[in-house]
């Protein structure tokens, strides 16, 4: 693996976290059961397994946007209460305001924060670093879903976050898109070392990035086992290790769906 440069990542330790909640038509869902789990400052995470399994109630509880039934969540030992500009979020959709430009939106952080002065020249460094020179001025219905996330991300990044949470950032994108996004994601997190965390549904995908692959089961989610991904970078989706990698996870996935 390429040595990381670390700059700013955190450790989380999530200790036997139980999750419980009312949907709409008031049923009493069992979203997660018994979660405990070490993430490694710096590293590259994702959680997988079958839609409803409770993946992006985890992402929201490490994000400090819910709370747990039981259990707690830590970053650096220190207690998850609540939201942080330390935890980062990238969502599905890129969610950018529509009204604002490419760079307006990457700067609403700062705005937010009142940081903005002091950190201005920063937002040319989050473009280039992720591959916007050029849209600066453009508005996000003028450009794709692609250089939409790319924003995405530079706005989530440029508030130096320890953790970096993807809750299927590339899920909406075609496939080629999607595979130029993972490479950026990829390249950013080798260049700053920040703790990312992924949800997503594509064994590939979680293969291609990760240092570990976190399985899941149907509701209520459990953690059926966790894969370590030692293949070296860049990493190549034909060749022989990667595949065989990817038979293993789905037999894992298999196993998981028949609990």
């Amino acid at each position: 693996m390429t040595k990381l440069s670390i700059i700013n990542n955190a450790s989380i330790k999530i200790k036997d976290v139980n999750r419980i909640y009312i949907d709409a038509n008031g049923n009493l869902v069992e979203a997660l059961r018994n979660i405990n789990l070490a993430i490694r400052a710096g590293e590259f995470i994702s959680f997988i397994g079958p839609s409803g399994c409770g993946k992006t109630t985890l992402m929201r509880l490490i994000a400090g946007l819910d709370k747990p039934e039981s259990g707690e969540l830590f970053i650096d030992n220190k207690k998850i209460n609540n939201t942080s500009f330390e935890r980062g979020y990238v969502f599905q959709q890129a969610n950018l305001f529509p009204w604002e430009t490419i760079e307006n939106n990457i700067a609403a952080g700062l705005k937010a924060r009142k940081i903005y002065k002091e950190n201005r020249d920063k937002i040319h460094e989050y473009i280039k670093l992720t591959g916007l020179e050029g849209f600066e001025n453009s508005y996000p219905h003028q450009v794709s879903g692609g250089m939409a996330q790319r924003a995405s991300l530079a706005r989530a990044l440029i508030n130096d976050p320890k953790v970096l949470l993807l809750d299927e950032p590339l899920g909406a994108l075609d496939a080629f898109t999607r595979m130029d996004l993972q490479d950026k994601l990829v390249e950013l997190w080798q260049k700053r070392g920040t703790t990312m965390i992924l949800v997503t549904h594509d064994v590939d995908e979680a293969i291609y990035l990760s240092n570990r692959v976190v399985i899941m089961t149907p509701r209520p989610g459990k953690i059926e086992a966790i894969a370590d991904i030692n293949l070296k970078r860049p990493r190549n989706r034909t060749d022989l290790e990667f595949t065989e990698l990817k038979k293993e996870i789905l037999k894992k996935l298999h196993f998981a769906g028949e609990h």
